[in-house]
């Protein structure tokens, strides 16, 4: 379903910038109808264009000069109307006059598309509700609009209230939840679409591949490659780079590799995604490797194939060759560093022990720093002589820039109480209370059978809690057991 699209343009002009066309009220009907096809195309191309201001002109003129306007004058107008609601309720009222909001199918769904992009949804269920004869757009429109507003309730009403869901429908849903992100909801309704017979197109499989790497749903992104394969878009560019983010995402380098080198064609994305992927994963080299490829290729790197390329420098102490691709990235290719460089920069000097060369990017950054640049170099003071000092120096620059953060605090804490000094780490516990910031807790996660399952440190929430408890107690009870057995063989 091609939605209408939202076009940001300037308001209408006012009145008296309209040229006055004489009303002719002598015309014919074939004169008419033939004078209504020259003012809707016109009227059609300027809002196609954006230039929805003039098109409205022009439409007051069509009226001025006592032409009527026909439906495809209405969704020509609307479709350009997301960001001039005035025009649209006008429009609307206009419609309501000629009774075409109810009685014509496509003039009725373009308002209903006119309100959802402003997010007047009371008003577009009203439209939605009146309509006698809804087509599928019709539907369609509707639980796109509540869904893109994360208005999930809504529009799974609207859905299940739909007579017959088309592919449209299921993939409105899903990619509703995965941005909404509700990933393990979007997953659930893929397999219902499967079972209810709709054919997923590539559009919706992408979306499930996005749920499967914000999961790390691994078991189930293969079997959504699996199903890939036996289709008509498994050469399908997009696809392909979900397919290699997901399983660098989940430490599969390899497939990933794989995916890459099957694909017929290649864009920067391709490129990014196994750079960064690489790098993320520990393969340093390789990373590289495919750097200078993608060059020797001639793509273009961009900003995100530089940040891979850093990650990659910073993870194996390359700092000359990551800061002459710093350098390489600003003065060849000129493309402006971003704090994820600069983050990159300060993690490659932090990680080699050369943590004044660091603070100097710090201190030299044109933006203001954030939490992960200056927790890099923190963690580098406490992992390279334990240097208090600098981190104390790098904490007054955090207060100064008024960043908050709970972990830099954490790390100073830490390193306070690894020297022994009790007060300080005791000082920087009441200045996280003083702000109002709480350590939060580390996670784990495994997949089981298609499904995800959390666990944070002291979580009694897992609806399996007491059955997990009581298993563990069983390990427990059964590993001394062992080591009383053990003992008292004398065994080792």
């Amino acid at each position: 379903m091609a939605l209408l699209p939202a076009v940001g343009i300037p308001s209408p002009a006012p009145p008296q910038q309209i040229p006055f066309i004489s009303r002719n009220n002598h015309t014919n009907p074939k004169t008419t109808s033939e004078t209504t096809v020259s003012w809707t195309s016109r009227i059609t191309l300027l809002s196609r264009n954006g230039r929805l201001a003039e098109a409205a002109k022009e439409f007051t003129a069509m009226r001025l000069a006592g032409v009527e306007p026909n439906h495809i004058t209405f969704i020509a107008l609307l479709s350009g109307c997301g960001d001039c609601e005035d025009l649209g309720v006008s429009l609307h009222g206009y419609a309501c006059k000629l009774g075409l909001d109810r009685n014509h199918v496509m003039v009725g769904t373009a308002i209903i598309g006119m309100y959802s992009k402003r997010r007047r949804f009371r008003k577009a269920r009203l439209v939605f509700d009146r309509i006698e004869d809804k087509n599928s757009v019709t539907w369609n429109t509707m639980i796109d609009g509540y869904m893109r507003s994360g208005r999930v309730d809504d529009a799974a009403k609207v859905f299940d209230e739909m007579p017959e869901r088309d592919l449209i429908s299921w993939t409105a849903m899903i990619n509703g939840f995965v941005k909404k992100g509700l990933h393990e909801e979007a997953l659930a309704w893929f397999r219902e679409m499967q079972v209810s017979g709709v054919k997923p197109d590539y559009v919706a499989v992408i979306s499930a591949l996005a749920a499967c790497t914000s999961l790390g749903a691994l078991s189930f992104g293969l079997w959504v490659h699996r199903f890939v394969v036996s289709q008509d878009f498994k050469n399908n560019v997009r696809v392909s780079n979900s397919l290699i983010d997901l399983y660098c995402r989940c430490g599969c380098v390899e497939f990933a590799r794989q995916v890459f080198d099957e694909m017929e064609k290649r864009t920067v994305v391709s490129w990014n995604s196994v750079i960064v992927g690489f790098a993320a994963n520990g393969h340093a080299h390789e990373s590289l490797v495919y750097f200078r490829r993608m060059q020797e290729e001639r793509f273009k790197p961009d900003a995100v194939t530089f940040t891979g390329a850093l990650t990659a420098c910073s993870h194996v102490g390359l700092v000359a060759e990551g800061v002459g691709y710093f350098e390489a990235m600003k003065r060849d290719y000129r493309i402006s560093p971003r704090i994820e460089h600069y983050g990159c920069l300060v993690d490659l000097y932090s990680r080699a022990g050369r943590l004044e060369e660091a603070l100097k990017v710090v201190e030299s950054m044109p933006m203001k720093p954030n939490e992960v640049v200056i927790g890099s170099l923190l963690a580098a003071c406490r992992t390279h002589g334990n240097d208090t000092e600098l981190a104390e120096r790098m904490m007054k620059r955090l207060s100064e820039l008024k960043v908050k953060g709970h972990s830099n605090y954490v790390i100073l804490s830490n390193m306070y109480a690894a020297d022994g000094q009790w007060e300080g780490a005791s000082k920087m516990r009441r200045k996280m209370k003083g702000l109002g910031l709480k350590k939060q807790p580390g996670f784990s996660s495994i997949e089981i059978d298609d499904r995800t399952h959390v666990f944070m440190a002291g979580d009694s929430a897992h609806v399996e809690n007491g059955y997990i408890r009581e298993v563990l107690e069983l390990i427990s009870s059964d590993s001394r057991l062992q080591c009383s057995v053990v003992e008292t063989l004398g065994g080792d």
